[in-house]
């Protein structure tokens, strides 16, 4: 059930985030990880920060949901006394990037938390199961500009690490590999 619930809120945020710089003309880098902790607090409470962004819906509906293209790779998270934790039957997701997700990044990445993304984002999200080895594949992935996001449970399973997110970019027909490391 603990699982279930931080896959629930890992599909939240990824919906939601996507790096500010990577949406405008010639800035950012695609590819490169960026880090961002886990928000677990409903909105309305301290230290959430409200969206300002209304929901795209256009934007949206010119998305594909499903496509040919598939993202492989492997999770795994180095504590600060360097034990590398694979991320074993976790989830990742695959959410894409617009200029909705691009306020829940820049929240994100200034160390606050944002409120949940709109459901309708969430219908656009692919999730992916890792093996004991913290292997993943997802089939079906649209052409496009994605975040591929997760976390893994720490020894003693009470905690997870921070939620580890790199940006990709995949063509139709296209199988990309994705290390989910920090």
């Amino acid at each position: 059930m603990r699982q279930w619930m931080g896959v629930v809120l890992l599909g939240l945020l990824l919906s939601g985030c996507q790096g500010l710089q990577s949406m405008l003309p010639g800035g950012g880098e695609t590819g490169r990880p960026t880090v961002i902790e886990r928000g677990g607090e409903a909105p309305g409470q301290p230290g959430m920060v409200e969206r300002k962004v209304p929901f795209p819906a256009e934007t949206y509906a010119k998305l594909d949901k499903h496509g040919s293209a598939t993202i492989k790779g492997r999770l795994s998270y180095t504590t600060s006394k360097g034990q590398t934790l694979v991320g074993a039957h976790e989830t990742v997701s695959i959410a894409p990037a617009t200029q909705y997700s691009a306020e829940a990044a820049e929240v994100a990445l200034a160390g606050k938390r944002i409120e949940p993304a709109d459901p309708r984002a969430r219908e656009y999200t692919h999730y992916a199961e890792t093996d004991a080895n913290g292997y993943f594949v997802a089939h079906d992935i649209p052409a496009g500009v994605f975040y591929v996001a997760g976390s893994v449970l720490l020894p003693g399973g009470q905690s997870r690490s921070p939620l580890i997110l790199k940006q990709i970019e995949v063509g139709r027909g296209q199988t990309l590999e994705v290390d989910l490391s920090r």
